[in-house]
């Protein structure tokens, strides 16, 4: 455990209130400019000062998308942030994450709608449908799966604890992780910008679309990393907890971690598909969860 403990002394620096109060100004300034700038940028092409032809630049409220695309870095750092303190909270903030990516994807296209009678004939069309549906499902479907983390945590504060000093091992393993996770997602966010403009700017001046799968920037990496991350904390807690509800609930949710990154592969219909299951998949593992629990908690 000491290289654990070694990483310990970095976690108020990087993951504490403070540093989530920083975060939050920092993001908050920064999707601020960045929306107004997408917004002078927008002016600038329908004016034709600069030779922007693609839809994204074409209709004022896809400029949300840029914002939103900062917002969700935040919502990787809360993700982080969470990691430490409840695995179910965790969970529920990648489940946060993927829904705003949808949301965000809804700002995209929103300019590109075609309005008209043959509206379930076009593609474009069809997608902001799903996209609009999937939204609200994934909405209520998160509220239920905070509902149900919050009446544990509650049933939680009466019962007593057990293998204190495992739990506070396992709690020391999951700061060591976070500490890894902030340099580690700021690189990967950084690289996969770096290489997306220039992989932009070479399609653009090759007549190629240069926006071309934009949702998965960064986040189809990142699902990975969570997988990794998450098989890891499911492992380590062999250490800590022999209790097969509690394995089991680790492992469903790693598996819906896994249909998240999966959804990133497809497009349409089953794309959203896999995301709504992914998330109710998660809630129904949760649920079952505590039904053990307050079973356990009977006897």
């Amino acid at each position: 455990m000491r290289p654990i403990t070694y990483l310990l002394p970095f976690f108020d620096k990087l993951i504490s209130e403070r540093a989530k109060k920083i975060s939050e100004r920092l993001i908050l300034r920064v999707a601020i400019a960045s929306y107004i700038l997408h917004l002078i940028l927008i002016a600038l092409a329908n004016f034709g000062f600069i030779p922007m032809e693609n839809k994204f630049f074409s209709n004022p409220i896809s400029a949300i998308y840029t914002p939103f695309s900062f917002i969700l870095l935040y919502e990787v750092y809360l993700l982080i942030f969470y990691l430490p303190k409840s695995i179910s909270y965790y969970i529920g903030k990648q489940y946060e994450i993927i829904t705003l990516i949808v949301i965000r994807r809804i700002f995209k296209d929103i300019g590109q709608l075609k309005l008209s009678s043959n509206w379930f004939n076009i593609t474009s069309d069809l997608q902001f449908t799903y996209d609009v549906l999937t939204s609200l499902i994934l909405f209520i479907l998160i509220y239920w799966f905070y509902k149900i983390t919050q009446n544990v945590i509650i049933q939680g504060q009466s019962s007593p604890v057990e293998k204190e000093d495992r739990i506070h091992q396992y709690i020391r393993l999951k700061k060591s992780i976070s500490v890894i996770l902030v340099p580690l997602l700021l690189f990967l966010a950084s690289y996969s910008l770096i290489s997306w403009v220039f992989a932009s700017i070479s399609d653009y001046l090759n007549g190629i679309n240069a926006f071309k799968n934009i949702n998965n920037i960064f986040f189809d990496e990142f699902f990975t990393v969570l997988i990794v991350v998450d098989v890891l904390l499911l492992l380590a807690s062999f250490f800590y907890t022999d209790q097969f509800y509690k394995i089991f609930r680790n492992s469903g949710f790693i598996i819906s971690t896994i249909l998240i990154k999966i959804s990133f592969s497809v497009d349409g219909l089953v794309n959203n598909a896999l995301i709504i299951g992914a998330v109710l998949f998660g809630l129904s593992v949760l649920y079952i969860h505590n039904l053990y629990e307050k079973n356990l908690d009977a006897k």
